[in-house]
């Protein structure tokens, strides 16, 4: 890599890091020395090591949930008649995981990372209790199914048994059918 990195490259970097090698590999030496720089230029972006790891899990938020948020608006905006919890579901049940868990198993260990957890989490069934507001559902019910389709993302991001492309679609149709009614 180039000597002139940004504050952007070691948190990208550190966002694959942690996604391949978990929590206790997001240290100054092993990722400058991976990357192929001086622990300095580590030091010139962040002031130590928990402003690196708040950096990291800030853009772990904004990938793992503004974005979604923005992508399921996005395709909102673009077609109105198009339901948005449907979207949702196929963009966060239509990928891999392997971060999810990385944040999961460090925020188990660390309360920085907790605490982010516990936000993103408050953010997620908000706008997931939202969506079924705007769709007409009850405040309670709204309240209740989003809390279970949180459940079941997780229950899918933690697993290690994929489901076919078809079969997939089918349990995510039964879940959109169950949760909307």
């Amino acid at each position: 890599m180039a000597d002139q990195l940004s504050a952007q490259d070691w948190i990208d970097f550190g966002l694959k890091t942690l996604a391949k090698s978990g929590f206790t590999a997001l240290k100054a030496e092993p990722l400058a020395k991976a990357m192929g720089v001086s622990r300095g230029s580590f030091y010139w972006h962040f002031a130590d090591i928990g402003a690196f790891h708040t950096a990291v899990l800030e853009r772990w938020r904004e990938v793992a949930t503004e974005q979604i948020i923005a992508g399921v608006e996005a395709a909102r905006a673009k077609n109105k008649d198009e339901d948005p919890l449907s979207v949702l579901l196929r963009l966060t049940f239509g990928s891999k995981h392997v971060l999810e868990k990385a944040v999961r198993s460090w925020a188990a260990n660390d309360a920085r990372a907790r605490a982010a957890v516990a936000a993103v989490d408050r953010r997620r069934l908000d706008y997931i209790e939202g969506l079924l507001k705007q769709a007409g559902r009850a405040e309670e019910f709204s309240r209740a199914r989003a809390q279970i389709l949180f459940w079941a993302f997780f229950g899918y991001a933690l697993t290690d048994q994929p489901l076919s492309q078809e079969r997939q679609r089918a349990v995510l149709g039964e879940l959109l059918r169950i949760v909307a009614r």
